[in-house]
């Protein structure tokens, strides 16, 4: 009767991970994860059956974007596969737990866990598993170097040193990748290498190689009919040509990827799309054509309820209408801006938005024409309509008052944490009690001192910089009292979900007479790791604005900023001149319109 009982639910387990397995590759991750924990409930003798569950458990959850949950999930195969001894099985989940830690912003710790991935892949000959771990490991360091790129001053091509090395280490691991996939023959991997290595190289200024690579990757993508990496790849050939001067040809690559964005029917890009032409047409100094399109972004983001992309919307149509000569219209956008600015918190966009009212209001007080005050007739735009209509152009005299100045970038969320664990994860912790320190807030006195931790020479010469001696004993109660939980950190074997121990499955657990698991001395790296990480003691950083979907990833608007803030005289109309003087000199561009991961 036991025996039939535990049959049962053998085969109950079994059907219902088989479910999960199905619903999760028909893309339905939710109701998959559900069948998967119902799986877990009842439960399973089979080592190797669990562990699959756990593996696929973790994927499914990372897709649901719950990484914390994604984590514990792989931690628990991890611990499985390597109590069993299992080498492949490590290696998969030792894959899975990087990737999660790449998305967290946890770079370092990755770098650890995709390089045991690759190691064990080596030490076992599976050249696929390698081929994943190289380009994984390619795809942190690439993470790694964006994310530093968004905070350093300098632009792609002028990146400080600490953010070109992980850069290029990636390229290094894409290179390594591609070569192997070649070997391979695998054409699908091949196009994913050649679009990495298109981008690693865009960031680090070689804008020729980053042209070539991505034209390899429009080859493979058109093989393959695969609309979406089309789509990327054109983007991302656009973002290239503005780096080459090349605007006229940006502007067709852009044009198809706004093509192919309402051939897939997603707004949000489309909506990206219009807002790299309207950015790439203020380039080439077409104000009335950048209008246009910003005004399609600007009505795709209203359809969406994107109030971020909305308020970039109306500050670019602004923009566009002061070049343009048309101050009532200008004025109506850059209210509108303001009122959104305010609504979503953005402080730097409110400011700016003051401003430039305040300017225009000015300029339209000095005015005369009852024309310069009309309001704009925003009946004669659509989604697919006409373009902008000319209004009345200001005196030479008139545009010494229009120098609006521009907004800056929103800044980025930070990437949340999750706890982990693995080998060697202390040597990447190791001494960092200065950054435990809560950060004062900006505009706090001796803010800008606080930015950096101070040397030890600094210390001595200005003792303020040193944290009090109850603070510092407050951090090592801390530390001590998180390095004594050495019981409560492990996960025993015999206590992982789903598991039923039982006389057939117990000799793969045991030791020398007794359930085993893990040495001490892989618990102790834990420890060590964890001990030293008192992140979960700080104080939250402030809260900062998403996001916007119809928003680029590189957002185009920071080349606009930084480009055209020092040669405002060069935006302006001559009125007094022929058209051909109203042109002024071609910008050095700075800043990507678009970017799309491959």
């Amino acid at each position: 009767m036991r025996n039939l009982q535990r049959k049962r639910m053998e085969a109950s387990c079994l059907e219902l991970a088989l479910e999960g397995e199905r619903l999760c590759k028909a893309g339905d991750f939710k109701a998959g994860a559900a069948f998967f924990e119902a799986a877990v409930q009842v439960g399973t003798e089979d080592l190797k059956t669990l562990s699959a569950i756990y593996s696929q458990l973790g994927n499914a959850y990372f897709y649901l974007k719950e990484y914390a949950r994604a984590l514990e999930y792989h931690r628990h195969d991890l611990l499985l596969a390597r109590t069993i001894g299992d080498r492949m099985g490590e290696a998969k989940a030792s894959g899975n737990l990087g990737n999660t830690l790449k998305v967290l912003g946890r770079f370092d710790e990755a770098v650890v866990c995709c390089q045991r991935h690759l190691d064990i892949a080596q030490e076992q000959g599976d050249k696929v598993g390698e081929a994943r771990a190289l380009y994984n490991i390619g795809n942190v360091y690439h993470a790694k170097g964006k994310q530093l790129s968004w905070t350093a001053t300098q632009d792609p091509g002028h990146l400080p040193p600490d953010v070109r090395e992980p850069l290029r280490r990636a390229s290094e691991f894409y290179e390594r990748n591609l070569s192997l996939v070649k070997e391979l023959g695998d054409r699908a991997a091949q196009g994913r290498a050649y679009g990495n290595l298109g981008n690693t190289h865009y960031l680090l200024g070689s804008f020729m190689e980053a042209t070539a690579f991505h034209k390899e990757r429009l080859a493979i993508a058109k093989e393959f009919g695969d609309k979406a990496a089309e789509r990327r790849a054109y983007s991302n050939l656009g973002n290239a040509h503005i780096f080459l001067g090349r605007f006229d040809v940006a502007a067709e690559y852009y044009k198809k990827t706004l093509q192919l964005s309402r051939q897939l029917k997603d707004q949000a890009v489309e909506a990206q799309a219009c807002y790299s032409l309207g950015n790439t047409y203020t380039l080439l100094q077409d104000y009335e054509r950048a209008a246009e399109y910003h005004l399609r972004h600007l009505l795709i983001a209203q359809e969406l309820a994107d109030r971020v992309g909305e308020g970039r919307a109306c500050w670019s149509l602004g923009n566009a209408y002061v070049s343009m000569g048309s101050p009532a219209q200008a004025l109506t956008f850059a209210k509108k801006h303001l009122e959104i600015s305010q609504e979503i918190g953005d402080r730097n966009g409110e400011l700016t938005a003051r401003m430039n009212v305040a300017q225009l209001q000015l300029v339209l007080g000095r005015l005369t024409s009852p024309a310069a005050t009309e309001k704009p007739d925003l009946a004669g735009y659509e989604a697919q309509g006409a373009r902008p209509k000319r209004t009345q152009r200001l005196s030479a005299e008139t545009w010494g008052l229009l120098r609006l100045p521009l907004e800056r970038s929103i800044p980025r969320a930070p990437s949340s944490d999750e706890e982990c664990f693995f080998d060697l994860l202390s040597k990447f912790q190791s001494s960092r009690m200065d950054d435990q320190r809560c950060p004062l807030e900006e505009g706090q006195p001796g803010a800008a001192e606080a930015t950096a931790a101070p040397t030890p020479e600094e210390r001595v010469a200005q003792p303020s910089l040193m944290a009090s001696p109850q603070t510092e004993e407050l951090l090592d109660l801390i530390a001590s009292s998180q390095g004594r939980r050495l019981d409560d950190q492990r996960a025993s074997v015999g206590s992982l979900p789903g598991l039923r121990v039982t006389h057939s499955n117990l000799g793969r657990l045991r030791g020398d007479g007794d359930p085993q698991e893990p040495g001490d001395e892989f618990f102790n790296m834990l420890i060590k790791c964890q001990s030293s990480r008192i992140d979960d003691q700080r104080c939250p950083p402030p809260d900062v604005l998403p996001r916007g979907p119809t928003m680029p990833d590189e957002d185009f608007f920071s080349l606009i900023q930084r480009v055209q803030a020092k040669r405002m005289d060069e935006q302006r109309v001559d009125l007094a001149g022929s058209p051909e003087q109203e042109v002024g000199g071609s910008p050095e561009p700075r800043q990507p319109c678009q970017s799309g991961a491959s």
